[in-house]
């Protein structure tokens, strides 16, 4: 160490020298670990060569080495391992699939295999018998759940075939199905003919849809041409219904390379949005997710079908004849063997293709040697592309082989792959790929009733059982190849054996995978959709009854294949190609129109500046004209400032009315219509009797005079309280400074969702409210129209408290006792929930009434203490977890369902008529006679005098005392009690007295002010004097 301190002795040295003496002493200590450098150890050592130069040298051997065997003849260079991607080098047969060279490639032995990115399915404990913060949750069948399928029309095809299969089987286990389609077809007689009704969507020029797609718990869409649909699918309130998308068409996949190529990204990213809004894209096979990669947002599922592999084969081969052969060079004696192969044309699969032709050799001089055999064996193979040099490449792998030239053939899959599977004999499947999809071109060659030769792989095997549906394999013995080819072919012409292995596979494909897409799609239903409490679950995907699983619906679509109808791919890309049209015309449009904008914005500008300029010199010239000739009287500060503030209140008083304001004044009655979001705007009113009101300011109308809710309580800003009140906030911010919006003597609210189940009133009802209300037909009553028994929530025709338990998951009783014991104070644990009777009549839902403004606000007073007992019982979990006992599911909108039933409380007890108004004819009955109420409601507790005081205590205890604590009532509105008015007097008191204290001021410094002494005086000269200067001048001039 000492050397080192002092720097005597070099480091590299010393380094030396420290490795020798552990060397050294580990020798003297282990002398059995110590082993004899060897030649090229010591002579590294002993020449000192550097480390870095020693890596070098090793790097730039190894670069020699790998560019030696790049340019070797014949070597193939693993690229798939210098790249982190398993696609790099990959090739398709497949003009819709080619794109996919660009992302990576396979080699000989390599799995292809399509893994979802973020789709993890955890199916979530929703059993009848859960628990949330010690209570039970129950769930009560009171309605099925409910779908919707969505299609862009209803032509006949096979997507058709697969959803009216799975519908039925859905059904089958508890699911009620509607149809919605865009568009007409011949597909609708099926539907209607299973039950199942058809509505065609009708799309308004504004592009509204009038559906309510909150009715259903869950909605299918088929198909790229129903993205028309999604606009209303991506605003509220539907943002939030679980939604699976089906595409079937490559069409997109294609185009995309365009969009990103004509640098059309706007285009691309609001089709990333739609794939984004689905809660799952699910594809029939595991080639289109990766095709689409480039709009997958970790939603892609796949569920395999097969029904448009068959409906292709069965609708072209009425169109074929024996000419096929002709046309191919093919005697019609010849017996044809047809290699086919996967989809992907990856490295290895040249090196399988020659594998199989060489098998096939035994079976060529097999026919060569037979002289008294009249056919002679032709071999094509299907695979590649048109663009590429596959058929070269095929045709020297022949010749090496020893084929005769002629005798093996190549065909692109781009031609039609149906017409050269007709003509073979025999179909042996050649690529040793193991892939997740069962091989679409096998479909096509069994649906077409050829025999099947194919390697023993497990997708495969999974399908195909060998010598009764098909031939297998092993992929190991290409020798057992040989010999099933041989007993397949028999005297030159396929053997009994093959025809019925191919006649057995032919109906084995008609119906194949039927099991997995009936099944997918009820175990994905299964896994996504969160059931209300008042809806039946289903039954277990096991319960399917077996005849559904086996067999697609043919029989339903029989009477339509032999008709035309527009293929699919065709369809989709005019469809597309219309899409990319009018996207076009709008960025024109916009860009032009921000053009012109600007220009004409520039010359306004100029005009009326000119005119300003104009003006102004104009009442300058008027004002200097005038001014010796007017008088200027001069007044105090005090008085132009009186005179300003008088114009501002008449100012605000004489503001422009709106028209439907104007024609609200002389009503006795407004109905505001609560809505949140976009997709609600088709279901509301624009007559003068009702108002709308947003719960959000982004999703107001425009061009209306809607209430702004958020600006009016600033509580609904807040989007968990927005969304656990739902349309009850609307109560709140009509209610907070009601005067101020309000002027009517009668308040009224309807649910966008009553116009929606078309429960609304219609104009003779309308009238008929109206006319009640003036004439005071029932006095201080409680009007409704959305009634409970005809709700379709309640098919059982349940009494009161059932039916809110329905909703609120068997806990409505319990939250209702705690909240009024929370309100009044009850320590005791009694069960405190006001009887409501069970007389035959029936009570209000949705939030549709309407009341006198006086009683609405006495309802909102007990509704705010209701709330915040509520909330102060709830808030913790249900904001923690978004769980709360009212709800089986996470659900934000946990409050919303106990509060649409809490006006039937407090309007029968607090002994209001209620009546009933059918909306259809205006018909108004009674329900629940006051005078059958004796001795069952609780007066006292919802008198006005009970209330008021509460409310008064409250409103002390939120302005006296000011509690830290998290308290929900003083947010909920107004804070009214005698000590603010006496607060609010002993203020103005103040500023007044402070005034005129300062008014004594400013005069008493005025009196004392000291006045400065003038320090001379001007005196006017005589008239001699003036009359001597002006002779003086006028001498000087005459000179």
């Amino acid at each position: 160490m000492g050397s080192l301190e002092t720097g005597g002795i070099s480091s590299k040295r010393d380094n030396n020298t420290l490795a020798r003496s552990y060397s050294a002493g580990r020798t003297e200590r282990h002398p059995f670990l110590y082993r004899p450098r060897s030649t090229f150890s010591r002579f590294l050592r002993f020449k000192k060569l550097d480390y870095i130069q020693w890596i070098c040298t090793v790097a730039v051997f190894l670069f020699f080495v790998l560019l030696f065997q790049m340019f070797l003849p014949g070597s193939v260079v693993e690229k798939s391992e210098l790249g982190s991607s398993p696609w790099r080098g990959m090739e398709l047969n497949d003009k819709g699939l080619l794109y996919l060279k660009e992302i990576g490639g396979l080699d000989f032995g390599e799995d292809i295999k399509f893994q979802p990115s973020k789709m993890n399915f955890r199916k979530e404990n929703r059993e009848m018998n859960m628990s949330c913060s010690n209570r039970t949750l129950s769930r009560f069948p009171y309605r099925k759940p409910q779908l919707a399928l969505v299609f862009a029309d209803l032509l006949v095809d096979p997507y058709q075939l697969v959803m009216v299969t799975v519908a039925t089987a859905l059904q089958e286990i508890g699911y009620t199905i509607h149809v919605y389609s865009l568009g007409d077809g011949p597909a609708q007689s099926i539907w209607k003919r299973e039950r199942f009704p058809v509505n065609i969507i009708q799309i308004s020029h504004k592009m509204e849809i009038a559906v309510d797609w909150l009715n259903y718990d869950g909605i299918l869409v088929n198909s790229l041409e129903t993205k028309s649909v999604f606009s209303c699918f991506m605003q509220e309130p539907f943002k939030s219904v679980p939604l699976i998308w089906t595409i079937n068409e490559r069409t997109l996949a294609t185009r995309s390379r365009q969009y990103t190529s004509s640098w059309q990204f706007e285009l691309l990213n609001d089709w990333i949005k739609a794939f984004n809004r689905a809660t799952v894209v699910v594809f029939p096979n595991h080639i289109l997710p990766m095709m689409y990669s480039a709009f997958d947002t970790g939603n892609y599922h796949v569920i395999p079908a097969s029904p448009a592999e068959i409906w292709e084969t069965e609708t072209k081969m009425a169109l074929y004849n024996d000419e096929i052969h002709a046309k191919m060079d093919h005697e019609p004696n010849d017996i044809v063997i047809a290699i086919v192969g996967s989809q992907f044309l990856y490295r290895g699969l040249w090196l399988e293709h020659a594998l199989v032709l060489k098998a096939l050799l035994p079976v060529f001089a097999k026919f060569s040697s037979d002289n008294n055999s009249k056919s002679h064996l032709k071999i094509i193979v299907l695979s590649g592309d048109t663009t590429g040099n596959y058929s070269a490449a095929v045709e020297a792998i022949a010749v090496n082989l020893s084929y005769p030239r002629g005798t093996v053939k190549h065909f692109a899959v781009d031609d039609d792959v149906v017409s050269l599977l007709s003509a073979a004999d025999l179909v042996i499947y050649g690529s040793f790929l193991e892939e997740q999809s069962f091989p679409e071109i096998l479909v096509k060659a069994m649906s077409i009733g050829k025999p099947i030769i194919t390697p023993d792989l497990s997708m495969i095997r999974k399908y195909v059982d060998d010598r009764v549906n098909g031939y297998l394999f092993p992929k190991e013995n290409l020798k057992v190849l040989t010999q099933i080819v041989l007993q397949a072919i028999s005297k030159g012409t396929p053997s009994p054996s093959a025809h019925n292995i191919a006649s057995v596979g032919k109906n084995t494909a008609k119906n194949l995978m039927v099991l997995e897409t009936v099944e997918g799609y009820a175990t994905l239903l299964e896994n996504v959709l969160e059931l209300p409490s008042e809806v039946t679950p289903t039954k277990a995907v096991s319960e399917i009854p077996p005849k559904l699983k086996k067999e697609w619906c043919w029989h339903l679509f029989k009477a339509f294949m032999n008709t035309n109808h527009e293929d699919r791919t065709i369809k989709s890309s005019r469809y597309l190609k219309t899409v990319e049209e009018q996207w076009n015309r709008m960025k024109k449009e916009s860009s032009s129109s921000l053009a012109a904008t600007d220009d004409s914005f520039s010359y306004d500008i100029w005009e009326e500046e000119r005119k300003i300029m104009t003006l102004n010199t104009r009442k300058r010239r008027e004002e200097e004209e005038i001014k010796d000739r007017t008088d200027q009287p001069h007044g105090t500060w005090e008085d132009v400032y009186k005179s300003a503030k008088r114009a501002d209140r008449s100012r605000n008083d004489l503001h422009e009315r709106d028209e439907g304001e104007l024609l609200r004044t002389g009503q006795p009655l407004c109905i505001y219509e609560p809505y949140f979001g976009e997709g609600t705007w088709s279901f509301l009113h624009l007559s003068s009797l009702y108002r709308g009101i947003g719960l959000s300011t982004k999703g107001r109308r425009p061009k209306t005079d809607d209430i702004d809710a958020p600006s009016r309580l600033p509580l609904l800003r807040n989007p968990y309280y927005r969304d656990a009140l739902g349309e009850y906030g609307a109560f709140f911010a009509i209610a907070n400074r009601i005067d101020r919006i309000h002027k009517n003597s009668w308040i009224g609210f309807q649910s966008w969702r009553a116009t929606a189940r078309k429960a609304s009133l219609s104009r003779i009802a309308e009238k008929a409210l109206v006319d009640a209300i003036e004439s005071r037909k029932h006095g201080d009553s409680l009007y409704f129209w959305a009634r409970m028994d005809m709700d379709p929530r309640n098919n059982l025709q349940s009494d009161f408290w059932s039916f809110c338990d329905a909703l609120n998951a068997g806990n409505c009783r319990l939250a209702f006792s705690e909240a009024l014991k929370r309100m009044y104070g009850i320590k005791h644990d009694l069960e405190v929930l006001p009887p409501m009777p069970e007389d035959g009549d029936t009570w209000s839902v949705m939030l549709s009434f309407a009341l006198p403004t006086r009683s609405f606000l006495e309802f909102v007073m007990f509704s705010r203490m209701f709330v915040d007992a509520l909330d102060s019982q709830m808030y913790g979990e249900h904001h923690r977890s978004g769980r709360c006992y009212l709800s089986i599911a996470k659900d934000k909108h946990c409050y919303s369902r106990v509060l649409e039933l809490l006006i039937n409380v407090w309007a029968y007890h607090s002994a209001r008529q209620m009546v009933y108004v059918n909306p259809e004819t205006g018909l108004m009955q009674e329900q629940h006679a006051v005078k059958s109420r004796r001795g069952k409601i609780w007066v006292k507790w919802f008198s006005y005098s009970s209330l008021k005081s509460m409310d008064e205590d409250l409103a002390e205890e939120a302005d006296s005392d000011q509690p830290k604590r998290r308290w929900l009532w003083p947010s909920t509105g107004e804070v009214v009690w005698q000590g603010v008015f006496e607060k609010e007097r002993n203020l103005r008191n103040h500023q007044k007295e402070k005034r005129r204290q300062q008014s004594k001021d400013k005069q008493q410094r005025m009196r004392k002010k000291r006045r400065q002494p003038v320090l001379g005086k001007y005196v006017k000269p005589p008239p001699e004097y003036t009359e001597n200067s002006n002779s003086t001048v006028s001498s000087s001039e005459s000179l």
